[in-house]
């Protein structure tokens, strides 16, 4: 009782607080601020001041300290063989892009050399040369690498138009991949362990498309009056048409790997020549065709060129076997390859310049002489006629290929259709029926092959 009123007039005890779930976590927030450690440095200028620590924390006293880390410090916890990958990686792509700038600018300048040695023959024969029709030879000052065009490191273009039983003409000229001296070194030991691999090597190559009676459709027109007169512009011109052929003198290594690259050259026969070297050969579908294109100048032109030569092509099949009609189509070409010399020096292709230019003149001997026998035009058709008669017996195979595909699913949806619409029981007596339809299909056939 008296404990009681001991309570009542002095107040209650504290009850003890009921334990909580987050009583097992510690209550950081009651915790009063570890003091930093820190590594004296000397230096007044890197002295703490009172800003920089809490109320409850008081200022250090002494030399001036900073928390010590060695992060900071490279030289400490680097050496230099932590460095050896870069230090062998850098120095290769340094010279990669130093060999890759000079092949660059070595192709550049070995192209420009040829087309300067060139360009005053395209200009006697072509009205234009180069791309820019707006400029004349003279307008590039005797600096001609601007008539040629890089469609990639190693292979430069250029083209002329503008002249009597020609269309137009196309050149290239293809270099060694001096950008990419690994490539280069791997493609000659490939070429050196495999036959079918051929060993890189520097040419150019020159197409001359024919007119061949077609001046009406390849000749662009400018304006309404052009198209008005362009009967009368070209009624009183000579034909330029000749008889179609795949005729071609060829260095003799070069043979068989054009033989085996080229379709059109495949229909010929090869035979020597007395007129020629002995290191070129004559391919023709008929001696009367190597009569009447192989003149006295062309032979002592090839001689003239030698190792440079390698093969002079008259053609109107395509390069490619055709798999299709459309591509049997003849087109007439004549097509020039020649190896380009190591010298830089422009004098390196006077061997070369006669037979060069007697390309560009060849479409007049095809158009003056290259007119055969009703008996040599015959063969030469039949041969061209037994090919495409090969490509259309497989264009129809493929095309009744496709009937049949094509009549063999029509059937299969009517029968599926069909049997959507039996019931369980008659979709069995069906699929039943087509089974011994089946097995008979199958006796018979190995009765007939027994």
């Amino acid at each position: 009782m008296g404990e009681f009123f001991k309570g009542l007039f002095q107040g209650q005890k504290p009850r003890a607080p009921k334990p909580s779930p987050d009583d097992d976590f510690v209550d950081f927030a009651s915790a009063p601020s570890p003091t930093p450690n820190y590594k004296p440095l000397s230096g007044s200028s890197l002295a703490p001041t009172a800003a920089s620590f809490p109320e409850h924390e008081t200022l250090p006293t002494g030399p001036a300290t900073i928390p010590y880390t060695k992060w900071y410090r490279i030289w400490e916890r680097t050496s230099p063989r932590d460095f050896y990958v870069e230090a062998t990686i850098i120095p290769f792509i340094f010279v990669l892009a130093v060999l890759h700038i000079w092949g660059r600018r070595k192709n550049k300048r070995k192209a420009g050399i040829w087309i300067a040695a060139h360009a005053p023959s395209l200009d006697r024969e072509f009205a234009s040369v180069g791309f820019d029709k707006r400029k004349g030879l003279a307008d590039y000052g005797g600096d001609f690498s601007g008539l040629l065009k890089e469609k990639t490191a190693q292979e430069y273009v250029t083209y002329a138009t503008g002249r009597q039983n020609v269309a137009f003409v196309d050149l290239k000229v293809k270099l060694f991949k001096r950008y990419n001296p690994l490539t280069l070194v791997l493609e000659v030991v490939l070429s050196f362990l495999f036959e079918t691999i051929r060993s890189p090597k520097e040419v150019m190559e020159a197409t001359i498309y024919a007119f061949d009676g077609k001046e009406k459709d390849l000749v662009p027109v400018t304006s309404r009056a052009e198209l008005d007169t362009k009967d009368s512009r070209f009624k009183g011109l000579p034909s330029s048409g000749y008889d179609a052929c795949v005729w071609a003198i060829v260095h003799k290594e070069q043979m068989k790997g054009l033989r085996d690259e080229r379709y059109d050259v495949s229909l010929t026969a090869t035979k020597d020549h007395k007129n020629l070297p002995q290191w070129a050969s004559v391919m023709s579908e008929s001696a009367e065709v190597t009569e009447a294109l192989l003149t006295k100048d062309l032979v002592e032109a090839v001689e003239k060129a030698g190792d440079a030569f390698e093969y002079l092509i008259v053609t109107d099949q395509p390069v490619d076997k055709p798999s299709k009609l459309d591509e049997a189509a003849p087109r007439k070409r004549v097509i020039l390859s020649l190896r380009l010399p190591s010298s830089t020096n422009p004098s390196a292709y006077e061997s070369t310049l006669p037979i060069f230019e007697y390309f560009l003149k060849m479409p007049d001997t095809l158009v003056a002489t290259a007119h055969f026998r009703g008996e040599v035009t015959r063969k030469i058709r039949a041969t061209r006629e037994e090919e495409t008669k090969k490509l259309k017996k497989a264009d129809d195979d493929e095309k009744a290929e496709e009937r049949r595909l094509e009549a063999e699913k029509k059937k299969k949806e009517i029968r599926d259709t069909r049997l959507k619409g039996l019931s369980a029981e008659e979709q069995r007596k069906f699929l039943e029926r087509e089974r011994e339809k089946g097995q008979k299909k199958q006796e018979k056939k190995m009765s007939r092959k027994a």
